[in-house]
């Protein structure tokens, strides 16, 4: 979203593939000891000395991964270095570094360019990372954002989806369901507006859930907190696709069973409420809405004091045995297979009902 109606702008063409890196680039300076060279020339220079480097890349698409509609340019900034950082963090390691390319139409200004970078600028300003290269090239069908993220963690630090073990515990940061119900609640007020452009959308009761879709948070303070706690996960991922695949992530890549209580669950009141006003089941919506990038991760139950006071943990379930399963054991204590429903970019939209 970009509001073109006011003021001169300024055709991509005016300053060309390297003009536009230069302009949209000018004010990012690096800031950490290990970026030794950053933006201006053919490759970053980064100096990691004995850590593990964390590499990892996402690629947004315009009309498949957000809606300029509704997803203000700059607010889309600040989500794609969030959803590349919370992959790091998910490793149990720090974010340092990234790169920014993106495919462009001709139908974006460059003032629309410069929202955009504003966004990262930001998210990279607060959550301490150096923005140190990337591309631009032209689109012929939308915004492409393709944002690769480095970190680092020591060779004793980094956590794999793979460690889990039966009986380690399960255990989710936060709370979830939130960022999809967002979602629906800004695709409802999206189609009022086609049918009248006039209307007024009256946002306030739904602030949270919109925030944690347009605006999210990667959990940056949860490696340092574990440590600071004297633990180190089994096993974790961040739930970006939704609890439930990614439970099964952990299973299949730690030859694992799981047990998941629905009860558990950690729902905001705000995402209960709007589930009943949309007549959606909210046990549900965790499970498959995703996006929320929240951090789930396993823990030896000998962990389980360290942990069980902490504010921003819920323990959820606990692993199992490979051949006993998956399970979601019901508020009724019924034991029903845990199924990956969550988003599939490659699912055709007309099919789907997770976006």
């Amino acid at each position: 979203m970009f509001d073109d109606s006011q003021g001169m702008k300024t055709n991509l063409s005016e300053l060309g593939e390297f003009g536009l890196i230069e302009h949209l680039t000018r004010s990012f300076s690096p800031k950490l000891t290990s970026t030794i060279k950053a933006i201006g020339d053919d490759a970053a220079v980064l100096n990691f000395e004995n850590k593990y480097t964390i590499v990892t890349t996402d690629l947004l698409v315009e009309g498949v991964h957000f809606d300029l509609a509704y997803m203000p340019l700059k607010h889309l900034g600040y989500k794609a270095v969030m959803v590349n950082a919370s992959d790091v963090y998910a490793m149990n390691a720090k974010a340092t570094q990234i790169t920014v390319s993106i495919a462009v139409s001709n139908r974006f200004p460059v003032e629309a360019l410069e929202e955009l970078y504003a966004g990262i600028q930001l998210a990279a300003k607060l959550y301490n990372i150096d923005v140190v290269g990337g591309d631009t090239t032209s689109s012929t069908s939308g915004l492409l954002i393709s944002i690769t993220a480095l970190g680092v963690a020591d060779k004793d630090d980094v956590v794999l989806r793979s460690g889990a073990k039966p009986n380690d515990l399960l255990v989710v940061t936060g709370d979830l369901g939130a960022a999809y119900m967002g979602l629906q609640v800004l695709e409802r007020e999206k189609q009022v507006f086609k049918a009248n452009p006039n209307a007024q959308p009256d946002l306030d009761q739904y602030t949270y859930l919109i925030e944690r879709q347009l605006k999210p948070e990667a959990r940056k303070d949860i490696p340092p907190m574990l440590k600071e706690l004297g633990v180190k996960p089994t096993s974790m991922i961040d739930i970006s696709d939704g609890l439930s695949s990614e439970v099964i992530h952990i299973c299949k890549n730690s030859q694992v069973g799981a047990n998941l209580y629905e009860d558990k669950i950690p729902l905001d009141p705000a995402v209960i409420s709007v589930c009943e006003e949309f007549d959606i089941n909210s046990t549900t919506i965790a499970l498959s809405g995703g996006e929320d990038y929240e951090l789930l991760f396993t823990v030896s139950q000998e962990d389980y004091d360290k942990i069980k006071a902490n504010p921003n943990l819920t323990v959820i379930g606990h692993m199992t045995e490979e051949e006993e399963g998956m399970h979601l054991i019901t508020r009724a204590n019924t034991k029903i297979p845990l199924i990956a429903r969550g988003w599939n970019s490659m699912e055709d939209k007309n099919k789907k009902n997770e976006d």
